[in-house]
């Protein structure tokens, strides 16, 4: 674009005294040169005035097809779907370095900087966007640690998610932010409460069961992104809008996010707006994309670029092939990784009760004098960034796996949890 638009100043400013014939040629060539213009603002169309985020806590990947989510699955047909996108296991330590200056799980951090090497001095995605509005409303003080740099925040914990939608719609009558999450608190919070306080309850340990306070706060939730929509088309946004639907976390069948529940680690996520492609499903998406997404699709560069840093998915817009479409799998990999060390680790704690020989091989497992790259697991969260590249964390994860195993006499495949 920019080059066919210096041709065309070349063209209409030329130098010197020009005879009737060569006016004909140049306003023939201006006219041509505009033909391919508008070809080419057809090819590449504008970028969106906004993305939104609107996450719902705790959204399990089988809400959609177990409850009443009329309008989510409206959007998977008008949109690309994302049946089970990965994030880290969604482990909340309150005690080591992590909690020094993350005040919510593991996902939320990694999702705001795009990158699994979470470091106090990371870049979030909101603060690429300089000059310009941002902003985050939600109604749980839990997520302050990510707030950092929205030039509007609305942290409130005394809203209903219904208030948090309002307020959100206030915002953006008010203002034009170029990048705002939305969050409602209250799904999470149900699941949280089906799992700890359900003794006795119809739905006790089952947040699909009946009389489910999840339930109703989910497809509630669903209502109120219905009327978030509605909203935006009544006031002319919609056109330039890219939505994004989705979880921060996983939930559990049990309720919550436990550690090890691998419907902790996934979530359904779908885009729909303008320039994304309809009707589309994607096999495949780590929730550390959605930064260097967002960023891509604004015009702007990821947060960060480090070893462990996601990508832009380009697959999620019309006209685009989505043929060869391989997605690294790093998260689902790391997440089955720690799982499995947690599990052979307790195996050999307890037969070393009886086989003593396994205590060297546990005091080993994290004993930097013994081995070179102790497993990188849930509690050594700040430290993956010392792996360097997130295939290289793989791969050093691996080598401890394989020697535990080889320790307890197993294969692979006994716990191949894939």
């Amino acid at each position: 674009m920019h080059f066919l638009w210096l041709v065309l100043k070349s063209t209409v400013y030329l130098k010197g005294p020009i005879n009737n014939q060569q006016k004909i040629m140049n306003c023939r060539k201006m006219g041509f040169l505009i033909m391919i213009l508008g070809v080419a603002q057809l090819s590449f169309p504008q970028p969106p005035f906004r993305v939104i985020l609107f996450t719902i806590d705790g959204l399990q990947w089988e809400a959609p097809r177990n409850l009443e989510m009329p309008i989510f699955n409206g959007l998977i047909k008008e949109g690309t779907y994302i049946q089970k996108s990965y994030m880290i296991l969604p482990h909340h330590p309150t005690v080591g370095d992590y909690s020094k200056y993350n005040s919510c799980s593991f996902p939320n951090p990694m999702l705001h900087a795009g990158t699994v090497f979470v470091q106090p001095e990371n870049k979030y995605i909101q603060e690429v966007f300089t000059g310009k509005q941002t902003a985050f409303i939600v109604n749980t003080a839990a997520y302050r640690s990510v707030a950092r740099g929205f030039t509007t925040q609305i942290m409130d914990i005394s809203l209903t998610d219904r208030q948090v939608v309002e307020q959100a719609m206030s915002v953006l009558r008010g203002q034009n932010p170029v990048f705002m999450r939305v969050h409602l608190q209250t799904p999470g919070e149900m699941g949280t409460l089906v799992a700890i306080n359900s003794a006795g309850k119809s739905y006790s340990r089952d947040i699909y069961g009946e009389g489910s306070p999840y339930v109703n706060a989910i497809e509630e939730a669903d209502v109120l992104l219905g009327e978030f929509i509605s909203f935006l088309k009544q006031e002319g946004k919609w056109e330039g809008t890219v939505l994004v639907v989705t979880s921060d976390h996983g939930q559990s069948r049990i309720g919550w996010h436990p550690l090890f529940d691998e419907d902790s680690w996934v979530t359904p996520l779908v885009f729909a707006g303008k320039g994304i492609a309809k009707g589309r499903q994607l096999p495949y998406f780590e929730h550390t994309d959605l930064a260097p997404t967002i960023g891509w699709l604004l015009g702007c560069n990821a947060p960060n670029s480090d070893g462990g840093a996601g990508t832009a998915v380009k697959e999620i817009m019309e006209n685009t092939d989505i043929k060869d479409y391989h997605p690294r799998m790093y998260i689902k990999t790391l997440n089955h990784q720690i799982k499995e060390f947690n599990i052979l680790k307790s195996q050999m704690i307890l037969r070393a009760e009886k086989e003593r020989y396994l205590s060297n091989a546990i005091a080993a497992l994290e004993n930097g004098n013994l081995t070179p790259e102790p497993f990188y697991h849930q509690d050594r969260i700040t430290d993956l960034y010392k792996a360097g590249s997130f295939s290289h964390l793989i791969e050093a994860n691996e080598k401890i796996l394989q020697q535990m195993r080889k320790e307890l006499g197993i294969t692979q495949q006994i716990l191949d949890f894939n």
